[in-house]
């Protein structure tokens, strides 16, 4: 053993923190700039609505149904795609996922009807599909279930410091590049929001090692205590169940996790939170202007304040729950801040400033509850059924984003804002009662809990 090795040995614990804290710096920094790029070329077109309708002479309607198509795209796809890149690796399917994403996200600056806005989302779904799950995939391959709480909340943070970044953002590009070399200015949005995708894709593959042993910049004992630690940690959630079993065929391995009822349930609060979130993400730019805002830069600005808000709760509270290996206060406290938020948002009545502080708070509960769901997830699961509940949960959440923003078109048509947001309190509430629900029926598992004995390492607690 080196000398360096010995080090970290004697050190322990505070040693397998610094080999985590070292891989986090490594795959974090890249993932998250990656999602973002993502997360803007999936919800940009909430911006680009203020401009298109107008020359497209497209309705709120058809603006509904485009931003929900993008889900059916997904949802058919993410399972596949999670199935691919367990056989062919993470590098490989990053490499396919951003570069065809990158140039459709692009393309859509160039529709003309309804018909091909429809084509161009349900295409960005497809494309897009699997790289959030992968992603979540991917980092089961580096930490233990104990770490995985922060890292996804890290990880997924970069969803809202793009939401951040895009209101300003997608708002100066509307101002200011309105009409430039003869493009629109939701034209040049979709252009210079698209093509990064493709460039960091290429950047991905050199960058990223599909796993631990494949990593030069990790030393061999790094490498094989980083594996003794995964494998105590399989053992510890699932007992002795040998892993050399012939593995079942995908449709059988969907088919036995739908039978489980904790799976099934922890897919339809998915659903539900995703289908109440995408509501409201898509929805944003628009409330905004009905309560009051002015041109788009000031609507940009002032719609990066929740998101900014949901990224402090979304660290913040992952790190907590870690920290206290605990999930279901977490996630019962989340959806007490989201159903709060929106309640005080329907009661400023309009009044732009207090809106946007109520929509603030309920983001920072909305945007936290999705790493602790899935961070439950992964406790539940064992390596070989991974690649498959991962992107099943995912695919259950993605149609929530297929139904959410033309639910919140009906509501809006009904009456206004009050009745959008009230459809998203019931629709959180009800998320809430049953990820409860299927903590309560989730098998006993080994592993440290707090509260429930042996139940599930931190799920249950």
């Amino acid at each position: 053993m080196n000398h360096g090795a010995r080090i970290l040995h004697l050190r322990g614990a505070a040693g397998m923190d610094a080999i985590y804290r070292k891989i986090s710096w490594r795959l974090l920094p890249l993932l998250m700039l990656c999602y973002a790029v993502a997360y803007l070329d999936r919800v940009n077109v909430s911006y680009a609505k203020l401009q298109m309708g107008a020359d497209l002479d497209f309705s709120n309607q058809v603006y509904a149904w485009g931003a929900g198509i993008f889900f059916i795209g997904y949802c058919l796809f993410e399972v596949p795609s999670n199935l691919l890149l367990e056989k062919i690796g993470a590098r490989k399917t990053l490499l396919r996922i951003m570069l065809c994403w990158g140039f459709t996200a692009a393309a859509g600056a160039f529709v003309r009807e309804a018909v091909e806005f429809y084509v161009i989302r349900f295409l960005l779904g497809v494309f897009e599909a699997g790289f959030f799950p992968g992603v979540i995939l991917y980092l089961t391959y580096w930490f233990p279930s104990a770490r995985r709480a922060r890292v996804i909340a890290i990880f997924a943070s970069a969803a809202l410091m793009a939401g951040v970044v895009a209101g300003p953002l997608c708002g100066a590009t509307l101002q200011y590049m309105n009409q430039y070399s003869g493009l629109s200015g939701w034209q040049w949005l979709l252009v210079l929001q698209g093509l990064p995708a493709v460039v960091l894709g290429i950047v991905a593959y050199f960058y990223l090692d599909d796993k631990p042993q494949d990593a030069r910049w990790l030393s061999s004992f790094e490498q094989q205590m980083i594996e003794q630690d995964l494998e105590r940690d399989e053992q510890a959630l699932n007992g002795d169940a040998s892993e050399e079993e012939e593995d079942p065929s995908a449709f059988a391995t969907i088919w036995s996790l739908l039978r489980e009822p904790s799976i099934a349930l922890l897919a339809l609060s998915n659903l539900l939170l995703m289908g109440a979130s995408y509501a409201l993400v898509f929805w944003s730019p628009t409330l905004m202007q009905r309560w009051g805002a002015g041109d788009p830069m000031q609507l940009g600005l002032l719609a990066a304040i929740p998101n900014l808000a949901g990224v402090i709760g979304m660290v913040v509270i992952g790190w907590d729950s870690d920290r206290r290996r605990e999930r279901r206060g977490h996630f019962i406290a989340c959806m007490v801040l989201a159903v709060g938020g929106l309640g005080l948002a329907i009661a400023a009545d309009h009044q732009l400033l207090l809106s946007v502080a109520g929509l603030s708070l309920a983001a920072t509960g909305i945007a936290a509850s999705s790493p602790l769901l899935v961070s439950i997830l992964t406790t539940l699961l064992n390596r070989r059924r991974a690649a498959t509940g991962i992107a099943l949960v995912g695919s259950f959440g993605l149609l929530g984003g297929a139904f959410g923003p033309p639910l919140s078109e009906r509501m809006l048509a009904w009456g206004d804002s009050a009745a959008m947001l009230a459809a998203m309190i019931v629709l959180y509430l009800a998320a809430g009662a049953i990820l409860l629900w299927a903590l309560r029926l989730a098998p006993r598992r080994g592993g440290p809990s707090a509260g429930h004995g042996q139940t599930d390492k931190m799920a249950r607690s």
